[in-house]
């Protein structure tokens, strides 16, 4: 059974066992909870290849979480049961790509992969050790209905879940919306996604507030979101390696939050052989200035046709730079400080011998993502989500012959059907479960972007 301990980015928070970590979030100096070491699976890919996914994870995940093997395996099974397709996260070869398709959970986006598995452990958590937890979370879009499906009706929970009123898509809002559930409340917030993650993190920084509440985060800030889709990133490699021979792969990640993108960073420290990660964002293109020019600079939040990838300030962002900053959590601190007083950062290039696989960049702005959706619909009879459709994109853009280039297909196009019908001229995005919301009642709040209006909202449904 592994002891793994977990260890801040800023380094002024002890030490924590995987059970602490999972419901803490935040980690209590402010800082987002790390590994304290990096396990080295290199010599195990072979056994591991033919694993089936629910099996995968079991291994992978059994290297963090010191739960009883059998009740981690019982946790994983459940989680991944609901998902329609056998394989769980099945890859298609389309044309000269790959597509990892992650959008066949409950909610149709790949946030289910983590999500589903987190609701069960809070759950089992809760059971063993008593109490309540109140779930807070922002989203841009995606989150929040796999957040809700996670926790919705599960006795010990409730779920406060904040998005930006108007700039998600209607479909991701009716998928919060009509959850009825009593333990499930929907903030829509007069702002940005931003403005939703800066009163996440003021609340989580509360320390007394924090624990007078019991609050425990889903967003990405959880590690344990960011464990469970390490798991996809191997399982994809295994399939492509299996169907084409090829040793080293690369993945193109349409990124908004760095989560996703940072998974597969990790995997790629453990061991699995990523020729190098390709990063996609659309208009809000903070990360790929970063990683074009070394500059992490600040600007407003531009709505677009992927709202999930909406975000100037990637939360996720702080545990990569502690690794740039050679696991210096001094460095770090003073690099955050330097981000809050200026709205900017700047990092030298990182150089080729550096730990980890290396990352490229570029944007999808909205005329590219159009044109990528009808020319793979056109070309392969394969259609895409507008975030997708960014990923792609950029692969298509930086794909060098012979390479192995995996894109994430994060969610189903039935939830951009605007989208999907200005680039093809048709309305081909249809999903039952998407159809199904449309007559449905729906329940929300709406709230300005302070967090004194949210903190005073918790507290009074939150009974002590």
């Amino acid at each position: 059974m592994a002891k793994m301990r977990y260890i801040s980015t800023r380094g002024q928070a002890a030490p924590l066992g995987f059970s602490e970590a999972a419901t803490t979030g935040l980690a209590r100096d402010g800082g987002l909870l790390l590994p304290e070491t990096i396990p080295d699976v290199s010599g195990r890919l072979a056994d591991w290849r033919r694993l089936s996914y629910v099996e995968l994870a079991g291994e992978l995940l059994s290297l963090f979480a010191d739960l009883p093997p059998a009740d981690l395996r019982a946790l994983i099974a459940r989680s991944y049961a609901s998902f329609r397709a056998p394989e769980v996260a099945p890859v298609r070869p389309v044309g000269p790509l790959y597509i990892l398709e992650l959008f066949h959970g409950p909610t149709l986006a790949f946030k289910d992969f983590a999500l589903q598995f987190l609701g069960n452990l809070f759950e089992y958590l809760l059971q063993r050790r008593g109490g309540e937890l109140n779930l807070l979370g922002a989203t841009s879009g995606d989150t929040g209905s796999a957040a809700i499906h996670g926790a919705r009706g599960r006795r010990g929970m409730r779920i406060f879940i904040m998005h930006p009123r108007g700039r998600i898509s209607p479909v991701q809002e009716r998928q919060m919306t009509t959850v009825l559930d009593a333990n499930v409340f929907n903030l829509a917030i007069e702002g940005s996604f931003d403005d939703c993650q800066r009163i996440l993190k003021e609340l989580f920084n509360d320390l007394p507030f924090r624990d007078r509440y019991a609050l425990g985060a889903v967003n990405s800030i959880n590690w344990v979101r960011v464990l469970a889709q390490i798991v996809y990133y191997f399982y994809a490699a295994f399939r492509v390696q299996e169907a084409g021979g090829a040793r080293e792969v690369t993945f193109a990640v349409p990124t908004g939050n760095f989560g996703d993108i940072f998974a597969g960073y990790l995997a790629g420290r453990m061991g699995l052989p990523v020729r190098r990660l390709i990063l996609a964002t659309n208009e809000n293109d903070i990360l790929a200035r970063f990683f074009n020019t070394g500059e992490y600079r600040l600007g407003p939040v531009v709505p677009t046709i992927s709202p999930s990838m909406d975000i100037q300030v990637a939360s996720n962002f702080e545990r990569y730079l502690y690794y740039r900053c050679r696991e210096d959590a001094g460095r770090l601190r003073a690099l955050m400080e330097e981000f809050a007083r200026r709205g900017r950062l700047s990092l030298p290039p990182e150089p080729d011998s550096a730990a980890g696989p290396p990352f490229t960049a570029g944007v999808g702005d909205r005329a590219a993502t159009l044109a990528a959706i009808r020319r793979m619909h056109a070309e392969y009879g394969y259609l895409l989500d507008p975030h997708s459709a960014v990923g792609v994109h950029v692969a298509l853009e930086q794909r060098q012959p012979g390479e192995a280039v995996i894109c994430l297909a994060t969610a189903h196009p039935a939830k951009f059907g605007e989208a999907i019908r200005e680039a093809t001229g048709r309305n081909l995005a249809r999903h039952p479960l998407i159809d199904g919301l449309r007559d449905l009642p729906t329940r929300l709040d709406v709230l300005p972007a302070s967090a004194a209006a949210v903190r005073a909202y918790l507290a009074e449904r939150i009974p002590l």
